[in-house]
């Protein structure tokens, strides 16, 4: 019998994975998500009792798997998934985070939130309907978060006779979409989710299929967490000054280091102002160390008494990101109220927070055949697009594709901070990237920055 320190000592051998899944309504993401908690009995007896138990309330002879992720009793009432649902489950090779997000295109803007720090993405297609609205555009989100493993699971295969060629002209037609969005590896499942088939057992029905079971793709598909390989970045959350009569001359800046290494002595450069010093020291849990990586939160202390604020960049002298006030990027637009050019907002980007204007929309993506909408002056909800925002103070700002954490904002609403779009910097799509036309110069007198 394994002890629980024997558990916990198998769990930290483990790699991790997160992953999310997506599709369109009824296609059976949470179907699929019970069943892949079930079969690989990461599922509580009572949890599986209440399940069990509310089937029987809805006249269900068998348990519907569906309910384990479905907990609003607006979702279980439609049959639907409304909000990110998080699951946390192991098997012995691997530890998943799991986020089933919702299909419907009204909640679209939820995937967003699901799939903005996956590492994979599960992309649902019911064989009865193949690819399509839905299921682009939840390819092009992914493909625009840069999740770098997408898995098609063609699911209700039982519906279809298990029949191979219509599972072969999905998978040929999903294939040629997303690797032409710039998606790096699309791996396709032909599964049922309701009778179990190739989730995490073989299927006994698809014997012309060889590959892998979607447990079994999950738990070897290669992740790396290697942050320290990235540019380092590290944005200063807050400063701490004691000022006590033990430590009256401390000055540490505070936060969590979005990626890479910083090491004591190292020369640094503090953003938006230029200013340069070295590191002098670097806290961690109480100690002082030498060295500390992504995701690690330190207080960082520099040679020089120069003026750091909450918001500010810490990088390499060497290995800085270029400042900017236009910023030009893609964006998912998640609000109800529309998103206009010329609105003022708020953008957000890790721990800073300035007025901004939307200069210019000069696209909007077309799912069915990638084709860009030129100017359409606004975009509206779950609407992908590009923008130019001309912000009031510079940012220190990657692009996406070079760090997803310091090349991500928000855009928000300054008079009541809703959230009303979620923006990569840079190009758009791994691929050649959707055109963004010329700036135009939109006048504001209050805002004009």
């Amino acid at each position: 019998m394994t002890t629980f320190a024997q558990h916990a000592e198998q769990l930290s051998t483990t790699t991790l994975l997160r992953f999310a899944t997506a599709g369109s309504v009824d296609d059976g993401k949470s179907t699929l998500v019970g069943r892949l908690l079930h079969d690989s009995k990461s599922v509580l007896t009572d949890q599986l009792e209440a399940v069990e138990h509310a089937s029987r309330n809805r006249g269900q002879e068998a348990p519907d798997l569906a309910l384990l992720t479905d907990g609003l009793r607006a979702e279980r009432e439609q049959g639907i998934t409304i909000d990110v649902a998080y699951r946390y489950f192991a098997t012995p090779r691997r530890r998943f985070i799991l986020a089933d997000t919702p299909g419907h295109v009204q909640y679209t803007r939820n995937m967003v939130t699901g799939a903005s720090t996956a590492e994979l993405a599960v992309v649902l297609v019911d064989a009865r309907n193949g690819v399509v609205e839905q299921t682009r555009r939840h390819a092009a989100v992914a493909a625009l978060l840069r999740v770098p493993h997408v898995v098609l699971a063609v699911n209700k295969m039982d519906l279809v006779d298990y029949a191979e060629p219509v599972f072969a002209a999905i998978a040929e037609e999903f294939t040629a979409y997303a690797a032409s969005l710039g998606v790096p590896e699309i791996t396709a499942i032909p599964i049922s989710a309701l009778a179990g088939d190739n989730v995490v057992e073989p299927s006994a029905h698809m014997d012309w299929y060889g590959g892998p079971t979607v447990l079994e793709h999950l738990e070897t598909v290669p992740v790396s967490h290697d942050l320290t390989a990235c540019h380092a970045r590290f944005p200063v959350q807050y400063v701490i000054r004691p000022q006590t009569a033990e430590h009256p001359d401390y000055r540490g800046y505070a936060g969590q280091i979005a990626a890479g290494a910083f090491r004591v002595g190292e020369a640094v450069t503090v953003l938006p102002s230029g200013r340069t010093s070295t590191i002098a020291g670097i806290d961690a849990l109480g100690e002082s160390v030498d060295i500390a990586w992504a995701p690690q939160s330190v207080t960082i202390r520099l040679a020089d008494d120069i003026d750091v604020s909450r918001g500010d960049l810490i990088a390499p002298a060497d290995d800085a990101p270029a400042v900017t006030q236009d910023v030009e990027a893609t964006v998912c637009h998640v609000a109800d109220q529309p998103l206009a050019v010329g609105q003022r907002v708020l953008l957000k980007h890790t721990t800073r927070t300035v007025k901004a204007i939307v200069k210019d929309i000069p696209s909007r993506l077309t799912l069915d055949d990638l084709s860009q909408h030129p100017a359409p002056g606004r975009l509206v909800a779950n609407d992908i697009g590009r923008v130019v925002v001309r912000t009031a103070e510079p940012l220190a700002l990657d692009t996406y594709a070079d760090s997803r954490r310091t090349g991500s904002f928000l855009l928000i609403d300054p008079s009541d901070g809703t959230t009303l779009t979620a923006g990569m910097a840079g190009e758009a799509f791994a691929a050649a990237a959707a055109g963004a036309g010329e700036e135009t110069a939109a006048d504001d007198t209050e805002w004009d920055f």
